[in-house]
């Protein structure tokens, strides 16, 4: 097999299987029922799944530490959410917090 026909190949094998978990969940929404606590264990999942990117990429660039401005300015985001603030603010604050810290030489 030719070296640019694998890489296509992968694409499209994993275009159709995000396409078919996407698809299962409408159509086996009347059909397929869950117990409570299993469902409790898939809304878990997915925060903690969220949280992990969350905290992967306030944490890590390019494999090492991003610096301290970084997870800061993430800390800010959350602190303004926790204080339920609009999300312009929440945004705005985040970026704010890592520019500010940047400017003063952290990194």
């Amino acid at each position: 097999m030719s070296s640019a026909v694998m890489p296509i190949t992968a694409i499209l094998a994993l275009a159709a299987g995000t396409f078919a978990f996407r698809a299962a969940g409408p159509l086996l929404h009347g059909r397929l029922s869950l117990s409570p606590a299993l469902q409790r264990l898939f809304t878990m999942a997915a925060v903690i799944m969220l949280l992990s990117l969350v905290v992967n990429s306030a944490l890590l660039d390019g494999g090492g530490f991003a610096g301290w401005a970084r997870p800061l300015g993430v800390a800010a985001a959350a602190v303004l959410y926790f204080a339920k603030m609009p999300f312009p603010v929440i945004v705005i604050g985040a970026a704010a917090t890592a520019a500010g810290l940047r400017a003063l030489g952290v990194a």
